[in-house]
């Protein structure tokens, strides 16, 4: 079997570099016959727990460490927390993989949870080429760090263990640090995204979007009042003209105000109700456009309507 693909580059920024002697050894025995593994399916039984374990959504990482003037690294979503008191950390490794004979115990390793915007440098941590910027680091008490990152930790080797074709490594952590952003998360073989808030009407150009406002009839609401209860019939958008509300969904709210539309996903697919309870801060008044109006709108101007497919469209491909 080919070795995983790993990154490997010199600190000096030269050129990427070889692995140093001893890289590729493993301090663990052979890997037992596999065992029989049942599946719900016909294919191979190894393809199909792969494909199983995808299911599970993960954030991405990369794995990095030094040897010399050499930084190794590798993409890994395989990381976890273990303990807060003592603060522990695992990672599971290739057996193959270069990194798998660099980590042992007292060595440290650095894990760098990549943001959404990352997933060129992702590829290139797992030897895949392209046209994405080359990585850049820094060193926090001596252990490379993926710059831009969403969240960086240093650990210490504390303990190793027998993991099948994978080593698990226990680090102990002595650095944290984490910033503002979205993670970039994998799932069934490919990178995925955190959904923001939609945006749909919102992103459309102003010459085209005011006009749809205008038609709207104002509505006013006092402190406390719900706007828009979660699961009932969503039939019409809201733009907020003075105020703020609060949007509850499940394990998840905010506050919008002033400028800021609601219920714009909704309007155009009413048959599944509201997605969310909204709730009045305070006096809030707003512009009403029904779902019938919207329709009309949309039907008499053709260019509306394309800037619409087209937003709906961008927003399938950036999931996709």
């Amino acid at each position: 079997m080919e070795p995983p693909d790993e990154f490997a580059l010199s600190l000096r920024r030269i050129a990427i570099a070889n692995a140093p002697e001893g890289i590729g050894e493993s301090m663990f025995e052979e890997t037992p016959s596999p065992e029989l593994l049942e599946t719900a399916g016909p294919g191979d039984t190894a393809l199909e727990f792969r494909r199983t374990l995808g299911m599970f959504a993960t954030g991405v990482t990369v794995i990095t460490a030094t040897v010399g003037e050499q930084i190794h690294g590798m993409t890994a979503n395989a990381f976890m927390s273990v303990s807060l008191q003592p603060p522990l950390i695992l990672i599971s490794v290739d057996r193959r993989a270069r990194l798998n004979a660099l980590l042992r115990e007292d060595v440290r390793f650095g894990v760098s949870v990549l943001e959404e915007r990352q997933s060129a440098l992702s590829d290139r941590f797992a030897g895949r080429e392209g046209d994405g910027p080359e990585p850049t680091f820094e060193l926090v008490h001596e252990t490379p760090l993926v710059e831009g990152a969403l969240a960086h930790l240093v650990a210490r080797v504390v303990r190793s263990y027998w993991g099948g074709d994978h080593s698990l490594f226990l680090g102990r952590v002595e650095y944290v640090r984490y910033g503002e952003g979205t993670p970039l998360l994998f799932h069934g073989g490919r990178y995925q995204r955190v959904e923001r808030d939609p945006q749909v009407f919102a992103a459309m150009p102003g010459e085209l979007l005011q006009p749809i406002l205008d038609s709207g009839a104002e509505r006013s609401f006092a402190g406390g009042e719900r706007i828009m209860r979660r699961g009932e019939a969503s039939d019409s958008l809201l733009l907020i003209v003075e105020g703020s509300v609060l949007v509850e969904r499940p394990g998840r709210s905010l506050t919008l105000g002033a400028g800021e539309l609601i219920g714009e996903i909704e309007v155009l697919a009413p048959e599944g109700g509201r997605i969310a309870d909204i709730t009045a801060e305070g006096d809030v008044r707003c512009l009403e456009v029904t779902r019938d109006a919207l329709l009309q709108f949309l039907e008499a101007d053709p260019r509306a309507a394309t800037a619409l497919i087209g937003i709906l469209a961008s927003r399938f491909r950036e999931t996709a």
